[in-house]
């Protein structure tokens, strides 16, 4: 009989619409996901984020934290109080916590809308990457996933999904090409993270391998 393994558990902290904390939860409550992870909280620094409104439909406790709080200590406490072992950051536009980097070295990834390190840093988030790749006439771009570190965008790259821009794309095709890859892989990437981390089986190697839409 095969041996029961714990369900590793995550939490996902966002500041907006949450359409990634949305592929997220879908994932790991009803993909492949399902078998080595669950979300069990999403924790937001707006308290009217729509990503609390997405949490709820899935049945995931979710939570509003003031940054003075997140900055005392507040979020690293609500992390443990829940036996959280995975982070996963979803356009989450605070700096987190060095005691939570700290404390989750190597088990916290966020996604970037740009190909690092180009288009990183303070910032660097959202349409603004967008437009300033439109801007340099870059005829590629695309997604990263990499861990979290107490630098902005610096942490190690764990996967790069790539996309070509046409000439007549605007800053919004861009945007609406990357977010594609981002819904596609964020999750997949967050479940072999997981299933190297326990020594269980990756189920193929698109989990963790750069490669083009």
């Amino acid at each position: 009989m095969e041996e029961l393994r714990r369900t590793s558990r995550i939490a996902i902290l966002a500041s907006g619409v949450g359409s990634n904390a949305e592929a997220m939860l879908k994932h790991f409550a009803e993909g492949s996901g399902a078998d080595v992870a669950e979300v069990v909280w999403v924790c937001t620094n707006r308290a009217e984020a729509k990503v609390r409104a997405v949490a709820k439909r899935f049945g995931v406790e979710d939570s509003h934290l003031k940054k003075v709080d997140i900055q005392k200590g507040a979020l690293l406490e609500g992390l443990r109080a829940r036996q959280v072992d995975w982070v996963a950051l979803a356009g989450f536009l605070l700096k987190v916590p060095e005691e939570v980097c700290e404390a989750f070295a190597g088990r916290m990834v966020n996604i970037h809308p740009a190909l690092l390190p180009k288009y990183g840093g303070s910032g660097m988030y959202g349409m603004h990457v967008h437009h300033a790749v439109k801007e340099a006439g870059d005829r590629l771009s695309g997604m990263t996933v990499h861990l979290v570190n107490q630098d902005y965008d610096e942490g190690d790259i764990v996967f790069q999904g790539e996309v070509e821009i046409a000439a007549a794309d605007t800053a919004e095709d861009i945007a609406n090409k990357v977010l594609e890859l981002e819904h596609r892989h964020y999750a997949q990437v967050l479940e072999g993270l997981i299933r190297l981390a326990h020594g269980w089986d990756v189920r193929d190697n698109t989990h963790l391998k750069s490669h083009t839409s």
